[in-house]
């Protein structure tokens, strides 16, 4: 039986022959690319773009729209057609293009941030 990372939410430790670890391998692989060298276009976007490109990362700010409606300070990735969410933990730092910042996520939510 698998069992789950506290840290990233990585699954891991199946047993030899254990069926379903290529669709947790699969999503394994896609949370890495997604959080590892975390980086975002905007965090004050409210509205997904209309025609993103996959790779495309923001943190999505309070009040946000359409798909990202109830996804506060999480981070919203374009992967295969269709954005996928990941809940920060406490310690990731990223880095926001828009602001040319690096910001921390706390208790409280993203940290203003220090200019890079």
């Amino acid at each position: 039986m698998a069992s789950t990372d506290p840290n990233l939410g990585l699954t891991y430790g199946w047993t030899l022959g254990e069926s379903g670890w290529h669709t947790g391998m699969d999503a394994n692989l896609k949370r890495l690319g997604a959080v590892v060298g975390l980086s975002v276009t905007s965090r004050t976007v409210t509205t997904p773009p209309a025609s993103p490109m996959d790779g495309e990362r923001y943190i999505v700010p309070a009040g946000a729209t359409g798909e990202w409606a109830g996804r506060t300070d999480q981070i919203a990735v374009r992967i295969g057609g269709a954005w996928e969410y990941h809940v920060p933990q406490v310690g990731w730092v990223c880095y926001i293009a828009a602001e040319d910042r690096l910001a921390v996520y706390k208790t409280t939510g993203w940290s203003a941030g220090v200019t890079v």
